[in-house]
């Protein structure tokens, strides 16, 4: 019986113990080889002395290490507590003194990295590190293992008995939000294994297809994709994002079914010259956008690169994973839609009353649903905030059951298919006018020289926000601020036109991929502070 998400990898391992289940680059494991390794894993770990509900930090590159460390804690009844391998010192220690790290799986490396940080750290007790263990470990009070031998040696262990339940923390996945540090969203054993069943029914997985991943482990869509390879026998192919032909080579050779992405992977790969479009794709049966709007000049590319290809428009949050879908038989119908909910969850529209908003009234988004995680770790407040019991439910119906008020603001038209309008927190108001970035960015994304673009409200004395837009062009291209500026104001309202513009050599990154509208509101805001 399958109940906790490492049984989908066991039953896989059962079932066809020779497949491959996870690749990159030459090295290629099979489901019963990558069994026996979670298991060598989970082993140690329990020896180190992890108990039930014990949470383990994995602070490695995009790697099968990280694929491995996943079901090899899950095994020993820990918690998997990914940290996004960009991060510096400072962030990493938050993470491990907020969750109280009982143990900690990364690389010499990153290890060197955490120097100063670890030995403050009187709650680890282990780690396992892959690489040379650097000299000063030794001064450590803990205990200290080589993770490389676990995952190249042989020998095969039976499974730990389980102590959890679906219900109990499977996985913390830290999200930055707009404001403060980073919070934990409690994510359980059943939230990832209906993820992965609801994900496989829409899109339509089947067991041959082979899925590249190039979203990190850390962040909930990179997730999906390696726990519904292991509910559906799938080969999971681990390729980190760099150069739009290097992604192009693993999609041929590997002969890609399913491509998963996030807006600036999608702009990325379509910029002029790409590799892109002198190949045909003729094995890749679906890719899924999330993380973002897609601007439709993107959506048109991928059409004509990809004609084939069912694309999936697909909005989701951490705290409830995914959300929405837009079937591939709408996108010529409604390319800016979000679609509908996913199936066995429910959307719900709500104004500032918290009544249920009529067609095309504009509310915050409330998601109802087993993927609706169990809150923010250790912050009872902020958790309060957005995981409320849902008020919707009969009069007389006694229900504990939590909804999460997303805090986005969308529509719904008349057939029932959501829009995205904007963030609660990143909406900018002018003139009165309340206006979504999105909207500006979409126009000045359908100039071909621009590969990406970020518009925020600045304060403003008269106007309340002034907008600005921070630019990022495609290579050995020019733009002047008047040409986009006429551009703009082509389609634009004089309300919505930016005042400022900066063009930037690339935009900041949040460790998703996303574009890191908080750090430039940030900057832009400190910049004010020193006039």
């Amino acid at each position: 019986m399958q109940y906790l998400m490492h049984h989908l990898l066991r039953d896989s391992a059962a079932k066809h113990p020779d497949k491959e289940a996870l690749v990159q680059d030459q090295r290629r494991f099979s489901y019963q080889e990558t069994e026996d390794v979670t298991n060598r894993i989970s082993h140690v770990l329990k020896d180190a002395g992890t108990k039930r509900g014990d949470r383990v930090g994995v602070f490695l590159s995009h790697s099968l290490e990280q694929a491995f460390s996943f079901f090899g804690i899950l095994k020993a009844g820990g918690v998997y507590v990914p940290i996004n391998s960009l991060l510096h010192g400072e962030q990493v220690d938050h993470i491990a003194n907020n969750c109280t790290l009982k143990g900690l799986i990364l690389d010499a490396q990153r290890l060197e990295l955490l120097k100063k940080q670890i030995k403050n750290w009187s709650f680890l007790e282990y780690i396992l590190v892959s690489g040379d263990v650097p000299y000063w470990t030794k001064d450590l009070s803990i205990k200290c293992y080589n993770f490389e031998e676990i995952v190249n040696s042989r020998a095969r262990v039976s499974d730990l008995p389980d102590e959890c339940i679906g219900n109990d923390l499977a996985a913390l996945l830290y999200t930055s939000g707009s404001t403060g540090k980073p919070k934990g969203v409690m994510v359980s054993h059943d939230n990832l294994t209906v993820g992965a069943r609801i994900v496989t029914s829409y899109v339509g997985n089947i067991e041959s297809d082979r899925l590249m991943g190039v979203l990190p482990l850390s962040f909930d869509a990179g997730l999906n994709q390696l726990t519904s390879c292991a509910l559906m026998g799938m080969t999971y192919i681990m390729k980190s994002f760099s150069f739009p032909g290097e992604l192009v080579d693993v999609m041929l050779k590997e002969k890609i079914t399913g491509f998963a992405g996030i807006p600036t992977v999608w702009l990325l790969l379509l910029q002029i010259g790409s590799p892109v479009f002198k190949n045909q794709f003729k094995d890749l049966r679906y890719i899924t956008n999330t993380g973002g709007t897609l601007p439709t000049k993107a959506i048109e590319k991928l059409k004509k690169v990809f004609p084939d290809t069912k694309i999936f428009l697909m909005y989701g949050l951490t705290e409830a994973f995914r959300s929405t879908y837009l079937p591939p038989d709408q996108i010529n119908i409604r390319p800016t839609s979000m679609g509908k909910a996913i199936p066995g969850c429910e959307m719900i529209v709500v104004n500032k009353k918290g009544e249920l908003c009529k067609p095309e009234e504009a509310g915050e988004l409330v998601h109802r649903g087993p993927t609706v995680s169990l809150g923010y770790w250790a912050d009872p407040d902020k958790t309060a905030k957005m995981f409320k019991l849902n008020p919707f439910l009969p009069d007389g119906f006694q229900s504990t059951e939590r909804v999460v008020y997303t805090g986005d603001i969308v529509k719904k038209d008349e057939d029932g298919y959501l829009y995205f309008v904007g963030r609660q927190d990143y909406m900018i108001k002018c003139y009165g006018h309340r206006i979504s970035p999105s909207e500006i960015e979409e126009v000045i994304y359908k100039i071909e020289k621009v590969k990406l673009v970020a518009a925020i409200g600045i304060p403003d004395s008269i106007r309340g926000q002034s907008i600005k837009v921070f630019v990022a062009l495609n290579e050995n291209v020019t733009l002047t601020e008047d040409e986009l500026m006429d551009h703009c104001a082509q389609t634009l309202p004089q309300f919505m036109m930016p005042r400022y513009v900066e063009f930037l050599e690339d935009l900041p990154m949040t460790g998703t991929g996303k574009i890191d509208v908080t750090l430039l509101k940030k900057l832009e805001n400190e910049k004010l502070d020193n006039h």
